[in-house]
């Protein structure tokens, strides 16, 4: 059992959903008035799977994770190599994806996805995570995400392009970009990390920027619903693609594990950095699905920023 401020029992004994209990139709209807133009950006990173090509490696991702695969059952190839049309020359083109989304692509973290001891959040047994998938805190608990968002440019408002790989955003300077959280809110935090890929995907491994433990405890003081950001592990990574903090101060024990606060990460937010720059007020509207994945410890999402 966890002994620091926490949100276990504070939704009932069997609550799954953590800070998603916040979103009330209420609450979402406030953050629909978010919203001032309609101008909708994807916050996500393609997918990108091949079997026979480098395409994948063109994405950012954590070194030595399973990469996307996509693969054709039926293509126009097969087409002009005899294959019958479906009926009256009707043809068509079929495919499979798979997709270990931790590490590879922009994704959703359910509350089973990391724990310490025996128990999961809101002290359901670990055990009841098996072969099969999570019998608790599944990432189909989650629904769907639809909630007032404000961005943390950090690199833009420090004058970078992106963070510096050991850089750790504290409590303060989250304090000092937009002091306005409320309840049920998505705290999207950009370090532009994802931009080095371009130059040297071994700096990119070489570690990440992320929040610090400060930061991320001053979040879920805030009592928001999602921590997402376009690096990796929401906290900061080192070349051996881990967090350097111990359990206590580790951003997913903190925010997944004792808050039930849930993650989104390797986003892409260059486009909405653009956009909300010089941006009156800085919040907008949050959209993000993950799939209904039964015992799935997470699942790739496309979020949505309408602003």
């Amino acid at each position: 059992m966890v002994t620091e401020p926490n949100n276990w029992g504070r939704f009932g004994p069997d609550d799954q959903r953590g800070t998603l209990n916040l979103l009330t139709p209420a609450t979402v209807l406030t953050a629909l008035t978010s919203a001032a133009t309609g101008q909708v950006i994807s916050l996500a990173m393609p997918i990108r799977g091949a079997t026979s090509s480098a395409a994948p490696t063109t994405v950012p991702h954590l070194r030595g994770r399973p990469l996307p695969q996509h693969f054709m059952s039926v293509d126009g190839g097969d087409y002009a190599a005899g294959t019958r049309p479906v009926g009256a020359g009707l043809r068509l083109a079929d495919d499979a994806v798979i997709v270990t989304h931790h590490g590879t692509t922009t994704h959703m973290d359910a509350l089973c996805h990391m724990w310490s001891g025996e128990e999961l959040y809101n002290g359901h047994p670990a055990a009841r995570v098996r072969s099969y998938g999570a019998t608790r805190c599944g990432i189909e608990t989650v629904g769907g995400v639809v909630a007032r968002a404000v961005l943390f440019d950090v690199p833009r408002h420090l004058g970078l392009d992106h963070l510096p790989v050991d850089f750790r955003v504290s409590a303060g300077l989250l304090r000092e970009i937009h002091d306005d959280v409320r309840p049920g809110d998505v705290a999207v935090v950009r370090t532009g990390w994802p931009l080095v890929w371009d130059s040297s995907p071994e700096e990119y491994w070489s570690g990440q920027p992320g929040l610090s433990a400060g930061a991320g405890r001053w979040l879920a003081s805030r009592d928001v619903a999602v921590v997402a950001s376009d690096n990796a592990a929401i906290g900061g990574l080192n070349a051996r693609q881990l967090a350097d903090e111990g359990l206590e101060d580790d951003l997913h024990m903190i925010l997944l594990w004792r808050h039930g606060v849930h993650l989104a990460e390797m986003l892409w937010l260059e486009e909405l950095g653009a956009a909300c720059a010089g941006r009156a007020g800085g919040d907008f509207v949050f959209v993000a699905a993950p799939l209904r994945i039964e015992g799935g410890t997470g699942s790739p999402i496309n979020p949505l920023a309408i602003l």
